[in-house]
């Protein structure tokens, strides 16, 4: 029998300096990573494709460059791009352009779980989180090689997630993706606490108590961001570090 993990390392295009970034798949499932860098920030990109398949306990490492901003890395689950390519074609997670998301448009849609990144240059230090403000879907972990803190969050969240929150399911029935309240709707549609929109758009008026929900995702996800104003628990920092995403670890 072949060794269970797989290594795909992506050649460096250029001399710039770069970090590795590992993406490890330890669900018993397959997952569709996937990559989107918000190009209005900055424009260096990851030398990996948008998206991918990795088999159940595969990895895949890869380069990113040091001045990357603006970044998340997600993982789709139970997709079919031969028909509809495009959002549609996960029962979570998919992005406009199928299998590989599309640069510009392809942020993924909600519930899923989000490992988020900017790169420090010039001595400013990374920051980095995991986010389950978009819902979740998947458990997740963001560890390095420089022994700074671990950003995860750890739990499964969608066989108990909250009935006002859960799905969407899968053909058996069994959920997988938890929503966040936002986008499950809940909520005045303007001015709204659980999406901190209108009069609730800054710390001070969007705060944890009025976030429906907000004790379910932070009481299992203590090191996640629960919901936009998170940051003093959830965003985290580090110096020229290398960087291990792992899906259900």
């Amino acid at each position: 029998m072949k060794n269970a993990f797989t290594i795909l390392i992506a050649a460096l295009a250029s001399d710039a300096t770069a970090r590795t970034f590992t993406i490890h798949n330890q669900c018993y499932f397959t997952i569709w990573p996937a990559i989107f860098t918000d190009l209005n920030v900055g424009s260096a990109m990851p030398d990996q494709p948008t998206g991918w398949q990795q088999d159940a306990f595969h990895i895949v490492s890869f380069f990113v460059p040091d001045n990357w901003q603006a970044g998340r890395i997600w993982a789709r689950r139970d997709c079919n791009f031969d028909v509809n390519p495009g959002p549609n074609s996960c029962l979570d997670g998919g992005c406009n352009g199928g299998l590989e998301c599309d640069p510009h448009t392809g942020t993924g849609v909600p519930p899923a779980t989000l490992a988020e990144f900017n790169l420090g240059v010039n001595g400013v230090q990374d920051s980095y989180a995991v986010s389950v403000v978009d819902g979740s879907n998947l458990a997740m972990r963001i560890s390095n090689n420089q022994g700074c803190h671990v950003a995860d969050c750890p739990v499964d969240l969608d066989p108990d997630c909250p009935a006002p929150l859960k799905g969407p399911f899968d053909s058996n029935g069994f959920a997988v993706g938890c929503k966040s309240a936002c986008d499950a709707g809940l909520g005045d549609p303007v001015n709204n606490p659980n999406c901190c929109t209108g009069t609730f758009n800054n710390p001070s008026t969007c705060t944890p108590s009025g976030v429906d929900f907000y004790s379910y995702f932070k009481g299992n996800c203590p090191n996640a961001y629960a919901y936009a104003f998170d940051d003093p628990s959830a965003l985290f920092h580090c110096s020229n570090a290398d960087y291990t995403i792992t899906f259900c670890p």
